[in-house]
Parts: C-alpha cells; structure tokens; sequence
C-alpha cells in the first residue's frame, strides 16, 4: 500500500506513521490550549520529531463537538508561524488541519505536504483545486453534518457499507478532477457523528475499508468512547484505552495513527508492526 507525499513514496505495508497532534488553538479538547502560543507549539512539537513522529498535524480551529467555528484569517494567524518556524527546523512532513482552501493554501505556501480536511474536501469547494495545483496529498475524513451538529447525526442503516459509499463516490470524483488515488489516505472519523457502539464497531471493522486501495488512517486518540467505555472522564486518563485502540487498529489494517502521546504510542505501533511483520513475514 503506497502514500505518495510530495517526492516521498511511502510503502505502508509494513510500516505504520505516526501522526502527531499539534493543537494551535485555546480550546483544544485534551489539550487545555498548551500549543495556542506559536512559540511553545514550534518547541513542542520539534519534541514530537525527535521522539518518533513521522507527520506533525497542526490545526487552528477545534473540531470537538459543538466547538465554535474559527474566522478564516484568525485560523492562518495561528498556523502559519508555527508551520513557517517548524520547516526552518525540520524537514518532517507536515499536515494542516482544516476546511477551509484558504488555509490550507497559506499553509502549503510555508511548507505543509498534506492537506487534512474532516469534512472530505465537501465543505469548501475550492478546497480540491488547492489539492491539485499544489501537488499535495490528502485525507479524506467520513463526517455528517459539521462539529456543532454532528452527533445528531448518528443513524446508519448499515455503518461500515455506508462510509464505503462515502470514500468510494469521494475519490471516484477526485480521481476524475487529477488527483492521484496514491495521494490520498481515508479516516473513517472516529468521535465524528458515531456513538460509543458504532466507534467500536468501526475500529473492529477497519478491514473493510481497504476496498479502496488508501491507506487508512485512524484517529483515536483520548476520545470520549475509550473514556465512556472504560469509565474514565478526563481526557488525561484515557491513556490505556488509547494504546488498546492503536494496537488493535494496526492490526486492522490502519497504516496511520493520529495521536497525542507520542512516546507511549510510538512504542505501541513499533511493537504493534512487529508482532505484524512476524505473522506475514
């Protein structure tokens, strides 16, 4: 399985990334806003790198639910220095985290790779060209509705073949607009319009999306299904419940992990793919 970022091919098969969270915004979920200064989020996430991360995800708006939404300029103003200072210092990859073309742009313009975009590149329709006059790759998330709506949005006739529906009509079209289906990496959207039971039934299903031939990326990370499911409501606490997830997710099939704790589940996925790499060596 390939993932081709900028000049990089990327063969997943027996290797897994390891996507590290970097929140520049006040309200962040888990994080309590520790990145929101460009300055801390620049030497935190340089911390990141040197402890394991293959991609830095940097976003300046919150996705969790009912989040209130981020002015355009306001978002750059919070991205930009800190993807500008980070390429000065290291040649990782980069993702930017956002819906909006004109971020993603000022992001790429600095040195992001890889466009990260919950919505699947739907909620703002310049987003694609972006993609394709850049080069840069893609993940594609499943979502209904928007972070102030999306858990009323949680009815599936059946959960698994519906998100297929999703992905395979996404990169169909995108495919036909010039982007190379090898660029682009699909995330089923754990936390996003999904309950506790259906969060579980994605992770125990993860196979199922490899119909399309992306690497899978799965974002599991402190959410509130491990915490309602183990009976731990401080994000801080979900530790565990999130090294359980990433082992079981690679052994799904999930290539890439989006993550908080970076030297914890660096250990995990190594661990993890070692395990992998003996079975089907």
């Amino acid at each position: 399985m390939l993932f081709k970022v900028r000049d990089q091919v990327l063969d997943l098969k027996k290797r897994c990334l390891l996507m590290a969270i970097v929140n520049v915004t006040p309200d962040s979920f888990s994080e309590n806003g520790v990145n929101y200064d460009p300055h801390k989020a620049i030497e935190n996430a340089l911390r990141m790198v040197t402890n394991g991360a293959d991609i830095l995800d940097i976003g300046g708006e919150s996705t969790r639910p009912g989040a209130s939404p981020v002015a355009e300029s306001e978002e750059i103003k919070r991205v930009v220095p800190v993807i500008e200072g980070l390429r000065k210092e290291t040649n990782v990859l980069i993702s930017i985290d956002t819906t909006k073309a004109n971020v993603a742009q000022a992001a790429l313009d600095v040195g992001a790779d890889i466009i990260n975009d919950i919505s699947g590149m739907k909620q703002d329709p310049n987003m694609p060209s972006v993609a394709i006059n850049s080069g840069a790759s893609c993940i594609l998330m499943h979502m209904k509705g928007t972070p102030q709506t999306m858990q009323q949005y949680t009815e599936y006739s059946e959960i698994v073949h519906e998100i297929n529906q999703y992905f395979g009509t996404l990169i169909e079209l995108y495919e036909s607009m010039g982007i190379q289906r090898e660029k682009i990496a699909i995330d089923p959207g754990i936390g996003f319009s999904k309950t506790v039971e259906q969060n579980l039934e994605l992770i125990a299903r993860l196979d199922q999306f490899h119909v399309h031939g992306c690497p899978i990326l799965l974002g599991p990370s402190r959410k509130s299904f491990i915490g309602k499911t183990l009976g731990q409501p401080k994000p801080e606490d979900r530790l565990l419940g999130t090294a359980a997830s990433v082992a079981y997710g690679i052994e799904r099939g999930a290539r890439i992990m989006r993550v908080h704790d970076v030297i914890e589940m660096k250990q995990v996925i190594d661990l993890t793919m070692a395990f992998e790499q003996h079975i089907y060596k």
